[in-house]
């Protein structure tokens, strides 16, 4: 692939990749709108985020493997057809059901775009150059984390929270035709489907986040609760076992003993559970326990967010400079002590006292993502890079969706929305559960292979 095709192929998958962050991230600004517009409860308003990105995290994995099959470009381009015009139902949804049930489709476009957007680029990079593909990648990303809350807000504020949806279509419509004519399709080294293995990871993924969001209802003892933490349980069991017999399983037994696999993953789904209780709790605490405007809560967040659009690309230059293990261990470090400062100056309900808390999390954030993603994928070729990029990217929605479950459910028996002081006694104890398992995410991050060292070509004329 020529140099010009590799720009290419990153800038639209980079514009795709905004456009699916942008969807996670304008609705923050939008929740408590929504909650007042369509009577949404604590549950349906995480429902209306997790809907989304549950369909996109456990059909990333088949998403890569459809497109290994049947062509990457065309399944990148069939991803985002779905995309857009589930987003136009979004927009036209009369209820919250209906809103639920669009942002769920919405994630099965997704899950194309997410997981075929980096398998494009980091096929079309070879591995010495593909930390800095991944860093810009994550870098223009980041300016959806950096514009996302304020658009969000702004869109909010001047015409309602529809054309937060409604903003997805045009860029759809500009970029399926480019996708066409400029990305050169590929294929990988599998060609088959493990459907078994697709319907046990969903089934058990789906069990457990429907325990986690309907605890607090039906109670924690309750039959529905246990029976699906149970049931989640043996689909999880079920599926270990079938990638054992498989012959072309999800995650083939190669990729678990790649260096810095596991551990780059572990990372990753850490570090995503901060994204997004970040954007569920951070954005909330500003409007329902600070009374900002949708817009005033986008640029508020801007201290959170503003950093991975410059520092995304240089985490991606200093792995492939240094290695993996430095920033990704020190910047989920920075992000779990970020995170604990704004539990700890929450309860003053003072802006100022939070920023120093949003910068740290977000210099953090912002140098360990690159490298976990170049930990995961930086050594393989590219029959596996394609999968490789599914799991990562199916970890990474996983460990936000059930982390910010994880969150919920510890906000909902301590807090609610009566007030500033009701809210925020539920969203301090959330954040330290955050804390913790950010932490955790440095440690495996400190797992991670360190750099390889270079030797030095033998004189000629000596032999080995």
């Amino acid at each position: 692939m020529s140099p010009r095709q590799r720009t290419a192929v990153l800038l639209l998958a980079s514009v795709t990749s905004l456009m699916g962050a942008l969807d996670t991230l304008v609705v923050s600004t939008a929740l408590t709108t929504i909650r007042h517009d369509l009577g949404a409860g604590v549950e349906s308003l995480e429902w209306t985020v997790n809907a989304y990105n549950l369909t996109l995290a456990v059909l990333l994995v088949p998403a890569a493997a459809l497109g290994d099959r049947f062509g990457r470009r065309r399944g990148f381009v069939v991803g985002l057809v779905i995309f857009t015009v589930a987003s136009a139902g979004c927009a036209l949804a009369p209820d919250v059901g209906t809103l639920v049930v669009a942002r769920a489709v919405q994630g099965v476009g997704a899950a194309a775009v997410t997981s075929l957007a980096l398998t494009l680029v980091a096929a079309a990079y070879p591995p010495a150059q593909r930390g800095r593909a991944l860093g810009i990648l994550e870098g223009v990303t980041g300016l959806a984390v950096l514009a996302g809350p304020g658009l969000g807000g702004v869109v909010t504020d001047l015409v309602g929270w529809e054309f937060v949806f409604w903003l997805n279509v045009p860029i759809g419509l500009v970029v399926v035709p480019l996708a066409l004519a400029v990305v050169p399709e590929s294929r990988g080294g599998d060609t088959t489907l493990d459907t078994p293995g697709v319907v046990l990871l969903a089934g058990a993924a789906l069990g457990v986040v429907w325990a986690l969001s309907r605890g607090n209802v039906a109670g924690w003892a309750s039959v529905e609760v246990l029976g699906s933490f149970a049931i989640s349980a043996a689909l999880a069991l079920a599926f270990v076992g079938r990638q054992r017999r498989a012959r072309t399983p999800l995650l083939p037994g190669r990729l678990v003993r790649a260096p810095g696999f596991v551990a780059g993953n572990l990372a990753t789904a850490a570090l995503f559970v901060s994204v997004f209780g970040g954007l569920f709790f951070f954005s909330q605490l500003l409007a329902v326990g600070l009374g900002f405007s949708p817009l005033q809560t986008g640029l508020g967040l801007m201290a959170w967010t503003s950093s991975l659009v410059v520092l995304g690309p240089l985490g991606g230059m200093l792995a492939d400079r240094i290695g993996n293990r430095i920033p990704l261990a020190g910047g989920l470090a920075l992000t779990a002590a970020g995170t604990a400062w704004v539990a700890v100056a929450a309860p003053g309900l003072s802006y100022g006292e939070l920023v120093p808390g949003f910068v740290v999390a977000s210099i953090g954030g912002s140098l360990a993502m690159p490298a976990a993603a170049n930990a995961v994928l930086g050594g393989l070729g590219p029959d596996d890079v394609g999968k490789a990029a599914g799991v990562n990217s199916t970890l990474r929605e996983l460990g936000g969706v059930l982390g910010l479950a994880v969150l919920v459910a510890v906000f909902a028996p301590h807090g609610g929305y009566a007030g500033p002081a009701d809210f925020v006694a539920g969203f301090v104890p959330a954040i330290w559960v955050c804390t913790a398992i950010v932490a955790a995410g440095a440690v495996a991050g400190a797992c991670v292979p360190g750099p390889r060292p270079v030797v030095a070509p033998a004189p000629q004329g000596c032999r080995a």
